[in-house]
């Protein structure tokens, strides 16, 4: 059947309110634990309560939001399994990337790795992360995987870490206010590229992965139980 006119509008609103609604919890702007009240969006988009009941619905099915029975939406936290999942995840997918990287990464990628650890080395003194850096050496870390995963030429790892992308940049930023957690990534991440440059896959892997545990390991402390932090 071919969709009518009312549908793709439908399915526009909806993909729209999905996107925002997601971009605003990745981000923050929308934290654990807050109330995603019908009226009150519905109101803010514009638009009518179907298209929001829709975002929501997909929301909950990827994992950002609870609706819990006959209660108002809310904004979902991370379990510890919630965490251990996505990160033991990101150990195997970024370690592979890693050991691509250093067997066959291009000149311009090389180049630009430098860049970021230079410019992320410069964001940090004395173990500390400079005043007002912050934003900007959590934005060069990411773009530190980013350069990785391109390297991955596995369509099937692409497919994954696309799933997952909004989850891994969602507890980036919440990884942000353990003490410093962030400024310890400058010198992983320069371990890490150091085995890229003399192009040892075994290493560029184990240190990835020595990384993503670490990680993992400093955001467990944050969370007391197995229950959704919210």
């Amino acid at each position: 059947m071919t969709p009518t006119v009312d549908d793709q509008v439908h399915r526009q609103l909806k993909d729209a309110v999905y996107l925002k609604l997601r971009d605003d919890i990745v981000s923050g702007e929308l934290p654990p634990g807050t109330l995603l009240r019908e009226a009150e969006l519905a109101a803010r988009f514009g638009v009518s309560k179907t298209p929001l009941r829709d975002a929501l619905v997909r929301l909950q099915k990827d994992g950002f939001v609870r609706i819990p029975p006959y209660r108002t939406a809310v904004v979902a936290g991370y379990s510890r399994a919630d965490l251990r999942e996505i990160y033991e995840l990101r150990e195997l997918l970024e370690g592979a990337c890693a050991r691509q990287a250093a067997l066959g990464i291009g000149a311009d990628e090389l180049a630009e790795l430098a860049t970021v650890v230079r410019d992320s080395a410069a964001c940090v003194s004395g173990g500390e992360v400079r005043s007002g850096e912050q934003d900007r050496l959590t934005g060069l870390l990411d773009q530190f995987d980013r350069i990785l995963y391109a390297q991955s030429r596995n369509g099937r790892i692409d497919e994954i870490v696309g799933n997952i992308r909004s989850h891994i940049l969602r507890l980036g930023r919440l990884t942000t206010g353990i003490p410093g957690r962030l400024a310890k990534s400058v010198p992983e991440h320069q371990a890490i590229f150091e085995a890229i440059v003399q192009g040892d896959g075994d290493a560029a892997e184990r240190l990835m992965r020595r990384h993503i545990r670490s990680v993992m390991a400093d955001q467990l402390t944050t969370i007391g139980n197995d229950a959704d932090p919210d």
